[in-house]
């Protein structure tokens, strides 16, 4: 049996093809897919799992395409046996049923994101890592777009991917082939990069730490797959891939040490300390991690020749991401920050090590598979409190009683709403009340934004 064909080197290829895009979702990637292969002149067909009333504003975004199908609420294994082609949403697992179903017919698989890589012309940056990608992301662009002079050797400057801005295959037929794109990157969508071979000529890894063990099994095969970005890049017409690690984490110098000798590469390593005091005093983020996030992005800027000066005009102007450990109220001297998109339990530290005042800590959620034995620790030394929620809130109090030599107190909530209430009755002038999960939201909430917006709603209410 013949190999799956997984390229498309263009997009006329589309043009009056059949073609099934598995995974609607309610976040943008499907609708962007969609959209784009309706446009290019394809059959489409929509399938996804959820119902026709859970996805209403994603078919709404897509109402001026009247040919587009919907056969939402399940699979059809006639649709993915018609098939011509299957853009495949990254949270849909490799070895899904249907995906094989596809693959054992030959039907050409790919994604957005591979779609992206195919046809896009203009120099990619891809920012992966377990914490800080977006923010190093956002700060990339940030930071590339300040850069002027000259001596500039590129035009404008998109951000784009796993970010959660406007869709990535929209920006296809405005991006020049002198522009870049920075692109922030997940494990699921560098899994299925290996499909086409394909990485950005810029990678940048922030750090590694278990997440998604839900979905990868391992942190090794975690690890494999942010890999790829690295694994996959190639020197094109003499110009070298650009591999970026960070100094300070274990398997960043780990893979620093690996790739150094690889010809058709340039490596560099940052680190936290790179970042000058002027730079670091125009910037507002709190916590060694930002630091850290700050110092990723300042060695993305410098490689293109962006001058420190430069930097630290254009860092002043810089608007933090939301639900990154961001002040969202302040009342009675008690500081209030919302970090919801700490969705792992090593992110959850680095918010709790981010503040050296009194802590009073939420946490808890959908249960990735992960350990808890180390944040337990970190919130019995430096926690003053710690309110539960969620499928592992006896997991995180049971790591927490591991450690009797602390102070810091537990309580359960069964809601968001319970719980912020029980934080503000703790709380007393000089305390920080913060929201860092270290667990996914999809047992209480659609995802980290949805729960971060109703902390923030239940937060005003309290401060006005």
């Amino acid at each position: 049996m013949s190999k799956p064909e997984y390229r498309i080197r263009n997009e006329q290829l589309l043009s009056g093809k059949k073609i099934l895009v598995m995974g609607l979702g309610r976040f943008g990637g499907g609708v962007d897919a969609a959209r784009f292969a309706a446009k290019a002149g394809g059959k489409v067909v929509v399938t996804d799992l959820a119902s026709a009333e859970k996805l209403s504003d994603s078919v709404g975004q897509l109402a001026e395409f009247g040919d587009i199908e919907y056969h939402l609420g399940g699979h059809r294994r006639a649709d993915f046996e018609e098939a011509d082609i299957v853009i495949v949403n990254p949270a849909v697992a490799a070895d899904n049923e249907f995906v094989e179903i596809a693959r054992d017919g030959n039907k050409l698989l790919t994604t957005q994101i591979n779609i992206f890589f195919e046809l896009c012309t203009a120099r990619i940056i891809g920012i992966t890592g377990a914490n800080g990608k977006s923010t190093t992301a956002a700060l990339t662009a940030h930071l590339l777009r300040g850069g002027g002079g000259e001596n500039r050797n590129y035009g404008k400057v998109w951000l784009s991917g796993n970010i959660g801005n406007e869709p990535l295959l929209a920006k296809l037929e405005r991006i020049g082939v002198d522009d870049l794109v920075v692109l922030e990157l997940s494990s699921f969508q560098l899994e299925q990069s290996a499909w086409v071979g394909k990485a950005p000529k810029v990678a940048l890894l922030t750090n590694l730490t278990p997440n998604h063990l839900d979905r990868h099994g391992t942190f090794a095969s975690y690890c494999a797959t942010k890999e790829n970005i690295f694994r996959l890049q190639k020197a094109d017409e003499g110009e070298p891939a650009i591999s970026i690690f960070n100094g300070e984490d274990k398997i960043g110098v780990e893979w620093f040490e690996k790739y150094k000798e690889q010809g058709g590469r340039v490596c560099m390593k940052f680190c936290s300390g790179d970042v000058s005091e002027e730079i670091r005093g125009r910037f507002g983020l709190a916590g060694q991690a930002n630091l850290s996030n700050l110092a990723a992005a300042v060695a993305v800027a410098r490689h293109f020749g962006v001058e420190e000066a430069v930097m630290k005009d254009c860092l002043s102007s810089f608007k933090p991401l939301p639900h990154r450990l961001e002040l969202v109220g302040q009342s009675g001297g008690v500081c209030w920050y919302d970090d919801s998109i700490a969705t792992t339990p090593a992110s959850a530290i680095v918010a709790l090590e981010a503040f050296e005042q009194p802590k009073i800590i939420i946490a808890g959620g959908y249960d990735k598979g992960l350990s808890f034995e180390e944040l337990g620790e970190k919130m019995a030394q430096m926690a003053k409190a710690v309110i539960l929620i969620g499928q592992t809130g006896g997991k995180i109090a049971d790591a927490i009683r591991k450690h009797p030599e602390g102070n810091a107190e537990i309580q359960f909530a069964t809601t968001l709403a319970e719980a912020v209430r029980l934080a503000g009755e703790l709380a007393v002038s000089g305390d920080v009340v913060l929201l860092s999960p270290g667990c996914a939201s999809f047992d209480m909430f659609d995802n980290f934004e949805h729960r971060g917006r109703e902390f923030v709603r239940l937060v005003q209410q309290i401060c006005g």
